[in-house]
């Protein structure tokens, strides 16, 4: 999506001035998040907004504690037995080293951990200024020709480690796909 423009003539010249974009054109996607044995147990919205994406998640039927998610290069999560290793590594186009406390990340697809209750469930929004739905405001498109899924890891991300933080296996995947 392109930002759009509106000219005024000054006595300087031409100056482009962008406004926001009005509500009904920030794109939106989902993805309905799968467990390992390919049930579904949660959803995920995402928003794009004029700095980057907002996601929510809500999910029930995960281990409880802190646990790490992040967005993958691949929108694949079709191996649900084999670890949802279709979706790649993290979506990170600048090639950037992982985590939000290493003075050479974060990469693109890096997000906070979240807390899982005893009960199973999660509620969680965060926001991501690197990543952008389709690439037209800015950041890294998630909306892209192979598409990118949200992953849910085992363990809490150190944000240093590399690859993922030392976040563990992956339990949980969704495909993001344009509402």
């Amino acid at each position: 999506m392109k930002a759009r423009h509106l000219l005024l003539v000054c006595a300087a010249g031409l100056l482009p001035l962008a406004g926001p974009l009005a509500a009904d054109e920030h794109p939106s996607a989902s993805a309905e998040i799968i467990n390992t044995d390919g049930e579904s147990i949660g959803e995920a919205h995402l928003r794009q907004g004029p700095a980057g994406v907002v996601i929510e998640l809500h999910v029930s039927g995960l281990p409880g504690g802190w646990k790490a998610m992040h967005i993958h290069r691949t929108g694949a999560c079709d191996d649900a037995g084999e670890g949802f290793q279709a979706s790649g590594g993290h979506v990170n186009p600048e090639g950037v080293e992982h985590g939000f406390l290493n003075e050479k990340g974060p990469d693109a697809g890096d997000l906070p951990n979240f807390y899982v209750h005893d009960d199973g469930t999660a509620r969680v929004e965060v926001f991501n200024e690197r990543v952008s739905l389709d690439g037209g405001i800015m950041g890294a498109a998630v909306l892209d020709d192979d598409g990118s899924a949200l992953v849910i890891h085992e363990s809490r991300d150190d944000h240093r480690t590399q690859p993922i933080g030392g976040a563990g296996s992956r339990l949980a995947c969704g495909v993001i796909e344009a509402d």
